[in-house]
This record gives C-alpha cells, structure tokens and sequence, in this order.
C-alpha cells in the first residue's frame, strides 16, 4: 500500500494550492484585470472591430492561421511530453535501480515514485487538451472571420453581434491557450518532486514568482501601456 510521507503531502498540497490560487486570481478576480493575458484581450477587441472596417481581409487570416500553428505546435509538443512521462511510468523499477546506486538522497520507494509519474502524465494530458481545444476554437475563429460581413455593412446591427460573438470566441481561444501554457510552467515546478518534497515546494514558488512577473512587471506589459513609466 502507498503511503505517502507527511512532507510529501504538505509539497503536493503546496503546488496544487498555488496552481489553483494563481488561476482562480488571474480568471475570476479583478486582481488579473491589470495582467499581460488581460490587456491582450483588450487588443483582440481591437482587432476585431477594426477588422470589420477593412475590404480585404487576407492579413486577418494571416495571422489567424500563424495563431492556430502555435496552438498546434503546442498540442503535438504535449504529446511527446506525454510519452515521455508514460515512459517514465512504465521504467519504473529500472529508474529506481538506477537511483539506488546514486550518492544522491533521492526517493527510491517503487510505489511513490511511480505516483509521481502518474502525476505528471495526468498534467500533460490537462495540457494537451487545453492546446488542442484552442487550436480548434481559433479555427472556429477563422470561420467566423470569412463570415464576416462586408466593411459596407459595418454599421448595421447584424455586423455588430457578429463581432461581438467573434470576440468572445477569440478570447475563449486565448483563454485555454493561456491555461496549457501555465500548465507546462507548472509541471516544470512539478518535476521537482522526482527529487524530494522541499525541491517541489521551491520549484513551485519560483514559477509562480516567473509567470507572476510576466503578467505583472514585465517589459512586454509595460510596451502596452499608454505611459510605459
């Protein structure tokens, strides 16, 4: 039977705490308003409006599709990321004999690390999904881009809701594609666990304090401000 050690406990519970608090402030509360993903929200507004006041539209499209090759890219690179991890699950006592011989105070216990392998399959699965929903809701995007109506139309209230309804769906892309990338972040922090608890709850508050500075007093945040001062 499995029995995790009390410091283990505190580690996970550490790294889960911080994974939901740093979403729930960034999603739900007005705290996440000032961040990076925000203001980029507000651009996709932007571009959206001004989008229907232009004849051509192939740089919209452009675009869209360099937007869905990363979600993409994203997606295919969380599959081999899950072999990976599936891998690590299935060399488990190979791992652990190797471990053994080591001068290192790592944890050789079959069933813990094995645990700890399933874990992070678990994450990179979260991850996938989040990827490849927001590559197909950017290509959901791009449909709605071709049904545009025309600039002629771009007072009446039909072209309105149309984009209305477009954006919000691109925000919706962005949102997910925003969430599996925090979750790669995360299981950056989570690997530390294969080494010991404390290396875990370290890992975990360095990539909060990484991702927390890019939202928040980064260069990019501060290029988005009317007064970059």
């Amino acid at each position: 039977m499995l029995w995790f050690d009390p410091l283990d406990l505190v580690a996970i519970t550490v790294f889960v705490v911080a994974w939901g608090s740093y979403a729930i402030a960034m999603e739900w509360t007005p705290f996440g308003r000032g961040a990076l993903n925000s203001q980029m929200d507000e651009i996709r507004a932007i571009w959206m409006r001004r989008m229907l006041r232009r004849e051509s539209r192939i740089v919209d499209a452009q675009i869209m599709a360099a937007l869905q090759n990363g979600a993409a890219f994203f997606a295919s690179t969380s599959l081999l990321a899950i072999g990976g991890a599936l891998t690590v699950v299935r060399s488990t006592d190979q791992v652990v004999s190797i471990l053994s011989t080591l001068p290192l105070s790592l944890p050789t216990a079959r069933e813990l690390w094995e645990a700890k392998a399933v874990g992070l399959v678990v994450i990179f699965v979260y991850t996938f999904y989040k990827f490849a929903w927001s590559y197909r809701l950017f290509n959901y995007v791009a449909i709605m881009l071709g049904a545009t109506p025309p600039a002629a139309e771009r007072d009446s209230p039909e072209a309105e809701r149309h984009i209305r309804r477009t954006t919000r769906l691109f925000r919706s892309a962005g949102l997910h594609f925003n969430r599996g990338q925090r979750a790669l972040f995360f299981a950056l922090a989570y690997l530390g666990w294969f080494v010991g608890p404390w290396v875990l709850i370290a890992s975990t508050v360095a990539v909060v304090a990484v991702v927390w500075h890019r939202q928040f007093a980064s260069d990019s945040l501060r290029a988005l401000r009317d007064d970059p001062d």
